[in-house]
């Protein structure tokens, strides 16, 4: 069972911006949605509670492309810089922090609502949450590249951002449950999508200054 908080986020207004597709990876600083691409659900949090386990803010999936409540930020961990516009690295950990509501993709051992998998929160205040906030990025190069789907697994407890397929009901009817499971499979299968991409800050000799690249946000 899922329950409502008050209103709040730290932006009250998501921009529109044109189609923009320089950037072939994914950058620290940068704001995107993430595709589950097994079940074509984006990752998603708001201010809804779970209404059992830890009773933090809950962290779903939904088919909707343009919710702005599926936006989230990556950044780097308490312990090492992720440097805006920078490459994110295979086997680097980072934060994804919820642009909305200014807290962090989080997991901890609490079961999940409906499949009594792991739970996955969304944890913290403005940004700064605890240890359990760190996702390391799996993928198959050097570098997170964006048309490559890719998994998250959770830094303390080695389970992988998962989606399996259940539902809920009212008040967020038809959004499936996100959790954590500690098998590799399909469902744990993510893709970088809509978003702005920061671009490297440097400016090569001779070439023009970087600003950023954006898709539809």
């Amino acid at each position: 069972m899922l329950t409502t908080q008050g209103p709040g986020g730290i932006l009250s207004c998501i921009c529109r911006f044109s189609l923009g597709t320089e950037l072939s990876f994914v950058t620290c600083g940068s704001v995107i949605k993430l595709l589950n691409v097994k079940h074509n659900v984006r990752l998603h949090s708001h201010d809804v509670r779970y209404g059992s386990g830890s009773g933090q803010q809950s962290v779903t999936g939904v088919t909707a492309v343009e919710d702005s409540n599926s936006y989230w930020s990556i950044r780097g961990t308490r312990d090492a810089m992720c440097h805006r516009g920078t490459p994110v690295k295979c086997g680097q950990a980072i934060r994804l922090t919820h642009v909305n509501t200014g807290r962090n993709l989080h997991s901890h051992y609490f079961s999940s609502p409906l499949s009594s998998n792991q739970e996955v929160s969304a944890f913290g205040e403005e940004g700064e949450g605890d240890h359990l906030d760190e996702w390391t990025v799996h993928c198959s190069g050097s570098v997170w590249k964006r048309e490559e789907a890719i998994r998250l697994r959770h830094k303390a407890t080695d389970v992988l951002l998962s989606v399996t397929g259940e539902q809920y009901g009212r008040p967020i009817h038809g959004q499936m449950e996100v959790h954590g499971m500690s098998s590799p499979s399909q469902h744990s299968l993510w893709k970088a999508m809509e978003g702005i991409f920061m671009k490297p800050s440097e400016m090569p000799a001779g070439g023009q200054d970087y600003s950023h690249t954006h898709t539809e946000f």
